[in-house]
């Protein structure tokens, strides 16, 4: 018997007449970008992660260039991530100019081993992008600590975890941004393609 890894079919026929009164509603408003549906959603996004701003965009893919650019981290500057993600990961890194620099996973999780990190720091090291997989968050804690530490930008990949909690908080909250994706295989999959930034720090949302 052949089971599908994904039947967005059979999840599309459980909510088929919300989805449809749902764009339908788009088509009669005409607000077909941004508008108050998109502002409705960030509140709603926001407000689930335990954050005070959220920004929606087109991918998660731009969420985390989005990050990196408001940041202005470009040619010159490291970024620690780890590689065992979805290549979009290091590809905002590298697509700034700047050099992603990898550790290794812890093998428990499959998220990035935290007590790695400070041999690949550097005074080039700019930024961290924690990657949350599999219903389980990077050690935050540490992170944050050795962000703190040493100066550089926390933005966590959570583009596979809306949702999941370490110690009470979302994904998303912890770091000094949060990067969500809504491809349709994701956890919260939209029709097409589309993303959200979420964050704790006004300026940074205004940014």
């Amino acid at each position: 018997m052949h089971v599908p890894l994904l039947d967005l079919k059979a999840q599309y026929s459980t909510i088929k007449g919300e989805v449809e009164a749902a764009v339908a509603e788009v088509l009669e408003s005409q607000h077909f970008i941004l508008g108050p549906k998109v502002e409705q959603c960030e509140r709603a996004i926001a407000q689930y992660s335990g954050c005070s701003h959220a920004v929606g965009v087109s991918s998660g893919t731009d969420a985390l260039l989005a990050c990196l650019m408001a940041e202005n981290i470009g040619p010159g500057d490291e970024v620690i991530t780890t590689p065992y993600t979805f290549f979009a990961t290091a590809g905002a890194i590298a697509r700034v100019g700047a050099t992603p620099v990898f550790v290794d996973i812890d093998p428990i999780t499959y998220n990035l081993d935290p007590f790695q990190i400070s041999s690949k720091i550097t005074a080039r090291t700019r930024a961290v992008i924690p990657v949350h997989l599999y219903g389980q968050m990077a050690d935050m804690d540490t992170v944050m600590t050795l962000a703190e530490k040493h100066g550089f930008v926390v933005i966590e990949d959570a583009a596979q975890a809306i949702g999941a909690e370490s110690g009470g908080r979302r994904a998303g909250s912890i770091g000094h941004y949060g990067c969500f994706s809504f491809f349709p295989s994701k956890n919260l999959g939209a029709v097409g393609d589309g993303g959200m930034i979420v964050t704790n720090d006004a300026q940074r949302a205004e940014n």
